[in-house]
């Protein structure tokens, strides 16, 4: 009895006080308690004890009131998944998971947010998701002060802090922090893509990725930068342009070849692969490569003669919406580029750079047949076209053949009878700038 009473008086369950316990419980109780304080994995008899005490044990001891809860209960630590979906194969320990996973096969979403209008194919998903409304976060990091509004937010969040990246991908090894994480990635190997868009007939690996996409379509750009006004579809987008406007480059001088800075280390490790030469994606249609799948798919869209993008003041169309953007900027007349030399204007800040390499007098490129040097590698491509003799570009009207489609077309112009250039003296018109140029040279009276 005196052993007893001293492990009554040393045992308080679960914080309770000793005047809350002698209340509530009888000695007995409270020495079952301390008996089963340690148990594992076990079915064990509750239905003795207060309710309170009996939830708080099974919680934090994987105890179990029942031998069938129990059973459902191993199967977890079994790694046995006799259920399995007909749909997609995925595999559950019991039936009922299975049931709610099949839910969202069905596309059936019965609870939906009377705030917001989003819609789930579960009760609990849906009080899960109105924490977000309510603003509250009771869940905050202690490394960084990030709120969460659910405990396994947080869980996963303090993952990334901790640099633990246990699963990793066979194929490629890139890690990740989660085991979801690493099946996302997996699809991309699989190459399987079964969400497709509806408008463009563009597909993808993930739901989620589809429904970012589709935004674009939209048109709708909620996320505008307070600062110059740019919208963006996506929060993540913003985000990453703000970082150009705080001019932080995190990671800076990491380009061990040019030193060049990124805001970015995405847009590092992209950069450093042009360093290295390596282009690993080639097109089968005429065997250019290409350092990133990107654009080796921007580069295709050539081949397939597609221009969805054309310009509403003179009709020309092209593959990219970039490129119409860019084209416009002509038409704007804006040269915001100028050559602080001679003082030449350009639209974009690429043709001043090349614009530049003519002052320095450096010329890299040279022909192994003539010696011809050049200062861009495109202009001796250009150049070795007129040493093979090859003119694939014919003049349907006279069949005069040329080297470059740019000079057919500027020898177009001559059956066309179209004069655009006029000379302000004389009223002479030209069909192309340079022979107007040429022609003022004689009212100029200098003879080179």
């Amino acid at each position: 009895e005196e052993s007893g009473g001293a492990a009554e008086e040393q045992f308080q369950p679960f914080g309770l006080s000793s005047a809350t316990t002698e209340e509530t419980m009888t000695s007995t109780q409270v020495r079952k308690i301390s008996q089963l304080h340690f148990s594992g994995c076990s079915m064990t008899a509750f239905h003795s004890l207060p309710l309170f005490v009996s939830l708080s044990l099974q919680d934090q001891h994987g105890s179990f009131t029942e031998a069938r809860h129990l059973k459902k209960h191993q199967l977890i630590h079994s790694g046995v998944k006799p259920y399995s979906c007909d749909l997609c194969g995925k595999s559950f320990t019991e039936a009922g998971s299975l049931k709610k996973h099949q839910l969202i096969h069905s596309g059936v979403k019965p609870y939906s947010c009377d705030l917001c209008g989003k819609s789930f194919t579960q009760a609990g998903n849906l009080k899960k998701h109105q924490l977000i409304h309510s603003g509250v976060k009771p869940y905050s990091c202690e490394l960084c002060g990030k709120s969460f509004t659910q405990a396994g937010d947080l869980k996963r969040h303090q993952f990334f802090h901790s640099g633990v990246k246990a699963y990793s991908c066979v194929l490629c090894g890139k890690s990740f922090t989660e085991a979801r994480h690493l099946k996302k990635h997996q699809l991309i190997h699989s190459g399987v893509k079964p969400y497709s868009c509806d408008l463009c007939g563009k597909s993808f690996t993930q739901a989620g990725s589809l429904k970012k996409h589709q935004l674009i379509h939209s048109g709708v750009k909620p996320y505008s930068c307070e600062l110059c006004g740019k919208s963006f579809t996506q929060a993540g987008h913003l985000k990453r342009h703000q970082l150009f406007h705080s001019g932080v480059k995190a990671y800076s001088c990491d380009c061990e070849l040019c030193g060049k800075s990124f805001t970015q280390a995405g847009d590092l490790k992209r950069h450093q692969l042009f360093h290295s030469g390596v282009k690993a994606h080639s097109c089968d249609l005429c065997g250019k490569s290409f350092t990133l799948a990107k654009t080796l798919k921007r580069h295709q869209l050539i081949h397939n003669g597609v221009k969805p993008f054309s310009c509403e003041l003179c009709g020309k169309s092209f593959t990219q919406a970039g490129d119409l953007k860019r084209h416009q900027l002509f038409h704007s007349g804006f040269k915001a580029y100028n050559c602080h030399l001679c003082g030449k204007s350009f639209t974009q800040a690429g043709h001043l750079k090349r614009h530049q390499l003519f002052h320095s007098a450096f010329k890299p490129y040279s022909c192994d047949l003539c010696e011809k040097s050049f200062t861009q590698a495109g202009d001796l491509k250009r150049h070795q076209l007129f040493h093979s003799g090859v003119k694939p570009y014919s003049c349907d009207l006279c069949g005069k053949s040329f080297t470059l489609a740019k000079t057919l077309k500027t020898h177009q112009l001559i059956h066309s009878e179209v004069k655009p250039y006029s000379c302000d003296l004389c009223g002479k018109s030209f069909t192309q700038a340079g022979d107007l140029k040429r022609h003022q040279l004689f009212h100029s009276g200098f003879k080179a």
